[in-house]
């Protein structure tokens, strides 16, 4: 492996790189766009804080989506597979650079995706058994067919990034991507700094430098935005957005994203094992007065995949409803009576459950505190524990999480079946817990060699209506705070960027 070019020696082959091909050198101005969210940056790590990369303009993926989820080019052109789908070709942009100078090769791009595979994510769990390269095309074997494979490579941690980011072990030391802003700064955990790339292959950012700042505090996020100080100011709490709706200094956009916020449920529990009990548990729930009184959104979730998820979302499924008496019965049935301090005994153990959250979200430990009082209306008493978002696969791993309250984003992978294969087929860190069912996992895999129809998702989501493996409560609104005077601004629906490049801010 080389060694990485001098600072200076960057410089100058990015200017000769940008004039060979006639890219511009500057941005439109010198003006910065500060960008705030709840989301720390741990590292340059792909597998650990590679989404916020991808969406600060840093790093890219061979395959790109729209707003619609549709897949689009991104450093391929194009990819074909073969007819019995055991066989992919994709063909890499010519005269893309890395930040480092470097050209993107075939050979760089098996190396990110090789070294990405050998880490926990989805990339690992893909049947590839080969990756060569064949002129300027990366061709890719697998032992069965993926037909959502180009969907798997426009998830963040299958970016690209030149092989001189890598450390010896295979965990990135440096983020040296492809993108149209180039990392001038990281301290992690909370910040980073970029600027313009000029030799970048698309078109040129309107603006010349980026900043991002992590800041967990939904309260000192709001007053960010409120002043005017920061430009881009994401992941609100309800009570801000109303708030900030009414200032001149910010306009407030709001987007339905096909994230759930659900109850994770560890079926394995003495107490949640049979079906009876979790479905005690969602008719407990006032998903309506939770969504119009804490999050401000029109309506909760009715089943887990939202609207915006196309043929993954069921309109035949009986939708879930709130209901104290028929949960209070269902609870008796199962051999429940209340104690004398109304929580339900059985066996001479009371049922008490700890509700795992955490603050990243403002609306989480909002909505938890909500959840703890509509399950002791029938008698479960809940304690709940705010604390960091790791301790909820590091409970589902060791086997001690009781229950959770967390956001599900089902189009990490622009295509929710590798959501649905991580999580229920077998299940996974996020997903179902101590439970398993062996026609959901047919039916996935079946979806996932392309061999399904919209018949056999609506079974999926049948199947995870009637057993409550997790329960959902609400339909996710992505909000974000946009300074005034910033054009062009939009909240991507998937997540994978902000689209910082589109925008124009007065120098």
């Amino acid at each position: 492996m080389s060694k990485p070019l001098p600072a200076l020696s960057r410089l100058l082959l990015a200017a000769a790189i940008s004039v060979t091909l006639g890219t511009p050198m500057l941005a439109q101005n010198n003006a910065t766009l500060s960008v705030v969210a709840p989301f720390e940056v741990l590292s340059p790590e792909p597998s650990i804080a590679g989404y916020i990369f991808t969406r600060m303009g840093i790093a890219e993926t061979l395959v790109n989506a729209d707003a619609e989820g549709r897949l689009l080019p991104g450093l391929a052109t194009d990819w074909t597979a073969s007819e019995d789908g055991l066989s992919w070709r994709f063909t890499l942009r010519d005269g893309v650079v890395f930040h480092d100078g470097t050209a993107l090769t075939p050979a760089a791009v098996i190396n990110a995706l090789e070294t990405a595979r050998a880490k926990p994510g989805p990339l690992g769990d893909l049947p590839i058994t080969a990756m060569e390269a064949d002129g300027n095309t990366v061709v890719m074997t697998l032992s069965e067919p993926r037909a959502a494979l180009p969907a798997f490579l426009a998830e963040a941690r299958a970016q690209i990034l030149a092989p001189d980011a890598y450390g010896a072990d295979g965990m990135a030391t440096a983020m040296i991507g492809t993108g149209p802003y180039q990392l001038t700064d990281l301290s992690p955990p909370l910040s980073l700094r970029a600027s313009v790339f000029a030799p970048y292959w698309g078109d040129a950012p309107h603006v010349g430098n980026v900043t991002y700042a992590a800041v967990g505090r939904a309260e000192t996020r709001a007053l960010m935005a409120e002043s005017g100080d920061d430009d881009f100011v994401f992941t609100l709490d309800p009570a801000s957005v109303t708030r900030l709706g009414n200032s001149d200094a910010v306009e407030v956009l709001s987007v339905a994203i096909p994230r759930t916020l659900l109850l994770k449920v560890n079926a394995a529990h003495p107490f949640l094992s049979d079906i009876g009990a979790r479905q005690a548990l969602s008719l407990a729930i006032d998903r309506a007065g939770i969504a119009q009184a804490i999050l401000r959104y029109p309506e909760g979730a009715d089943q887990l995949f939202p609207p915006a998820i196309g043929a993954w979302h069921n309109e035949d499924v009986a939708p879930l409803t709130y209901d104290v008496a028929a949960a209070q019965a269902l609870l008796a049935d199962l051999g429940w009576t209340p104690g004398n301090d109304g929580v339900l005994m059985r066996d001479g153990e009371r049922f008490a459950l700890t509700l795992l959250t955490y603050p990243d979200r403002p609306e989480l430990p909002l909505v938890a505190a909500v959840l703890e009082q509509q399950l002791r209306a029938v008698g479960i008493d809940v304690t709940i524990n705010s604390t960091n978002s790791s301790e909820i696969p590091a409970g589902h791993q060791n086997g001690t999480l009781e229950i959770a309250l967390l956001a599900r984003n089902f189009a990490l992978i622009p295509d929710p079946i590798g959501t649905v294969l991580s999580d229920f087929a077998p299940v996974g860190d996020w997903g179902a817990m101590g439970w398993d069912n062996a026609e959901i996992v047919e039916l996935a895999q079946a979806l996932a060699r392309g061999e399904g129809d919209d018949a056999d998702r609506a079974r999926v989501t049948a199947i995870l209506q009637e057993e409550l493996p997790i329960i959902p409560i609400a339909w996710y609104q992505q909000t974000l705070a946009v300074a005034a005077g910033i054009e062009g601004a939009t909240i991507d629906p998937w997540e994978r960027t902000f689209g910082l490049q589109d925008l124009r801010k007065p120098e």
